[in-house]
């Protein structure tokens, strides 16, 4: 059994290292800034796609205190590529229903992942450092991965040829050469000041006061929101189960609360204590461990990209917190960046294929803006008009299904269907469901060749693949003759393909169900499976020009 780790307490030493020697900057592929949870993911899928990276972190630590606690299946399936997620799932709090109240009563609930056949739970509840932690620790397994704490970037420059990188170490400072460096570090990005870029959006004039609660008590693990509740009137308050039996509460405060004195255990205590007693759980003795009152921003820079600079997480947008999308958003943003990097870096495809990572993410960021500030707009509305809409559509959920479509709480993070990419190719054939050009791929269980059964996003291409960093997948679903010409036509096409067959009968039907196949029907998906291509029946002209166009060569 593995011995428990204090990942708030650990400390990583400060290494010197043969390139603050060097006469010149020595040139590296790609160097990555900020060892928080985007920037080891991403290192850790450049490494595994063969890419040496240089990991700096101006720190020597991992986070303190809970933070993002939220990780939903989208998220969790990149984590599975990158080799981390079962330890995240054994770990974490699994939970997919939520339950949201009015005063004193309980409106409705909702299930987010109401249909079986996944192999991952619509999202996890796990205390910031045990991810940053389980990520670090996949980082020391990989030789490609360099990371150096105490290392903080104090300047960059760029022209057609190189990134120009400035460090500051304990030792003195140095610098680096770079094909590309990934901005990974923060909300308070020094990559971003140093460019001379800002995040625009809108500031939300509120105070909300994190606290994680240590308990030992039977309540079940959902998300439990509260608007107006009597043991907080006039406010929302959010409850969820981490990891060791702890809790996370938020309460919103307004927008005058002295931060300084929310924080103080004599000001969290009575708030717990009230909220446990309106629960019916009068005896729960309870220890708060760390507290944070904040402030948010939805907000974005205006491109992600900047010359052979590139940013993602918070670095480049940010949200507030309500429907977990900062962690999760940057994560995936981890995942559309890494493969484009890796070939462009090996010469597989264009660096315009980089721009479609800006495009992209641009995109996604919007869309978590906008879910995210309707969101924060429900929970404190800011007039006496907006507040009476909003407590008459609580009242009316009650009742009726068409009011709980208004209710915002939060909506949860879902991975963005990027169906505008132009890395995409429209659909020459009719077909139904969800699976449309730029969609994630869903999973489903499926029967492998030895008749053994899995899971389908696990037989994808795998990142250790020796081209992983362009390898495409071909779903070929059904057997027959059908299927037979399809694979046929994939062979002809001399494109490198990752095949999977997907039985259309049996275990395989549930797959075919959701991706609307057939017997020959091809789903073509990119490194980081999205789809980006499907057909009914393929031609090789049609698979080649596909790849080429999801590698931005056409």
């Amino acid at each position: 059994m593995q011995a428990t780790v204090d990942y708030q307490s650990l400390r990583f030493d400060y290494k010197h290292h043969p390139d603050q020697d060097a006469a010149q900057p020595v040139r590296h592929p790609v160097v990555v800034v900020g060892a928080g949870p985007v920037g080891l993911a991403l290192a850790i899928d450049l490494a595994q796609r063969q890419i040496p990276v240089v990991l700096l972190d101006n720190d020597n630590t991992l986070s303190t205190g809970s933070r993002a606690i939220c990780f939903a299946k989208r998220t969790l399936e990149v984590f599975d590529r990158l080799g981390c997620a079962d330890r995240m799932v054994d770990k974490g709090v699994s939970w997919k229903i939520g339950k949201v109240f009015f005063k004193n009563d309980q409106v409705y609930q909702f299930d987010l992942l109401p249909e079986a056949g996944h192999e991952r739970p619509a999202f996890i509840n796990l205390q910031q450092y045990y991810v940053e932690g389980y990520l670090a620790e996949r980082v020391a397994e990989l030789p490609l991965i360099d990371l150096r704490w105490n290392n903080k970037v104090i300047g960059i420059e760029q022209d057609a040829g190189r990134a120009l990188v400035t460090i500051e170490a304990p030792e003195g400072n140095y610098q680096l050469e770079a094909d590309y460096v990934a901005a990974c570090d923060g909300s308070k990005s020094n990559m971003r000041q140093m460019l001379g870029q800002e995040a625009k959006g809108r500031i939300f004039r509120d105070r909300f006061l994190i606290a994680d609660v240590n308990m030992d008590t039977d309540l079940p693990t959902e998300r439990k929101f509260w608007f107006d509740p009597p043991f907080h009137p006039g406010q929302s308050v959010l409850l969820h189960k981490q990891a060791d039996d702890m809790w996370r509460v938020d309460f919103q405060l307004g927008w005058d609360a002295d931060p300084v004195e929310e924080r103080k255990p004599e000001k969290i205590i009575p708030r717990v204590r009230a909220l446990l007693d309106s629960i019916g759980h009068h005896d729960v003795q309870f220890t708060i461990g760390w507290a944070s009152v904040y402030t948010f921003a939805c907000q974005r820079m205006d491109r992600f990209r900047h010359g052979r600079v590139l940013f993602a997480g918070d670095s480049a947008h940010g949200v507030s917190p309500f429907g977990a999308r900062g962690a999760n958003s940057g994560v995936q943003d981890a995942d559309n960046l890494a493969w484009k990097l890796a070939a462009v870096v090996r010469n597989e495809a264009p660096d315009a294929l980089l721009d479609t990572y800006a495009s992209e993410r641009e995109y996604a960021a919007d869309e978590n803006i906008r879910n995210s500030t309707r969101a924060t707009d429900f929970i404190t509305p800011k007039s006496e008009v907006s507040r009476l809409f909003r407590d008459a559509v609580l009242e009316l959920s009650k009742r009726h299904a068409f009011a709980r479509t208004l209710v915002n709480s939060g909506r949860l993070s879902v991975p963005s269907t990027l169906g505008d990419s132009s890395l995409n190719t429209a659909d020459v054939d009719a077909f139904a469901g969800r699976m449309v050009p730029g969609a994630p791929a869903a999973d489903a269980p499926i029967v492998r060749a030895d008749g053994s059964t899995g899971w389908l996003l696990r037989e994808l291409c795998p990142a250790s693949q020796a081209n992983a960093a362009t390898c495409f997948t071909a779903l070929v679903f059904g057997q027959g003759e059908a299927a037979e010409r399809s694979r046929e036509a994939l062979a002809k096409s001399d494109v490198p393909l990752h095949i999977v067959s997907v039985d259309c009968t049996g275990e395989g039907a549930l797959a075919a169900q959701r991706y609307d196949a057939r017997p020959g029907t091809v789903y073509l998906l990119r490194p980081d499976q999205h789809v980006c291509a499907r057909w009914r029946h393929p031609t090789p002209a049609n698979v080649r020009a596909a790849r080429d166009r999801a590698l931005a060569k056409a």
